[in-house]
């Protein structure tokens, strides 16, 4: 199996999107192997020494994704074993020509606290928390979406998702199978209707995630997550309430076309 490292004299968040993004586009397996906070030329030197070490005991060159704003620690990862990309470099000289002016890197930059967009993301981030499951009915007005469909249908994690990537405020509420048989919308939600986006599955996707918390239960039971799925797909369509299939998507997948669906914008970069 291939290594890929993704180094960093940062958080190495950026080296992993970047790498993430162009190994998946291959269809091989790989060890990923992380390594932020590269700050001296010691640590270069003893990172250079592991990629090495991961070369003589596998026989293939490992990848090096890293994003270095120093050039001597930079330099020092190039001259090893590894195959390296180095992604902010690449685009520097061409992006100081076509804006006029001059690159003045800095570490931590890219993921350092700039006040404004920490604090909304730490407020979105409570907020969803506070929000979660249909908890609070209260803080509706101050949401910038509200998440509905049935129990495990992935409504929390991209709650949380959007909140903390987007800095936006989203709760969420659940359709219980108690609910079903006279389903409408609430009065709290109905009067915040504008603001709505619903969530779907397969039921068979549903009851596999529900036989993992609740096994042989009737919860997930495939005639219970049909039933379920039906009546609040029908309660979509027949409100007029947007939606999106969540069964072969990941969070950020179904975070990113919900931004894009309902044309909300990040808070804060």
């Amino acid at each position: 199996m291939r290594t890929a490292f993704y180094i960093s004299d940062g958080t190495g968040i950026t080296a992993e999107v970047f790498g993430h993004a162009l190994l998946s586009l291959f269809p091989a397996e790989f060890d990923h192997i992380t390594i932020p906070f590269v700050e001296t030329e010691e640590l270069a030197l003893q990172v250079k020494q592991r990629i090495n070490d991961r070369y003589k005991t596998t026989g293939v060159r490992p990848l090096v994704f890293q994003t270095f704003v120093d050039d001597k620690l930079r330099l020092i990862i190039n001259s090893s074993e590894g195959s390296c990309y180095d992604f902010l470099n690449a685009f520097v000289e061409p992006m100081q020509k076509e804006l006029g002016i001059l690159a003045m890197p800095k570490t931590h930059r890219t993921h350092s606290i700039h006040e404004k967009t920490y604090d909304f993301r730490i407020d979105a981030v409570n907020f969803a928390l506070a929000n979660d499951d249909g908890s609070n009915l209260k803080d509706y007005a101050k949401a910038d979406i509200i998440l509905v469909g049935v129990s495990r249908s992935g409504k929390t994690p991209t709650s949380l998702y959007l909140a903390l990537q987007y800095g936006i405020k989203a709760a969420n509420y659940p359709f219980v199978p108690e609910d079903l048989d006279h389903l409408k919308l609430p009065n709290e939600l109905r009067l915040h209707k504008n603001k709505l986006f619903g969530l779907t599955i397969t039921p068979e996707r549903l009851s596999q995630i529900r036989e993992q918390r609740r096994p042989g239960s009737k919860y997930a039971s495939l005639r219970q997550c049909k039933l379920e799925l039906d009546e609040v797909e029908a309660l979509y369509q027949k409100e007029r309430i947007a939606y999106l299939n969540s069964t072969h998507l990941s969070i950020e997948e179904i975070s990113a076309k919900i931004m894009a669906q309902t044309g909300l914008k990040r808070q804060k970069y």
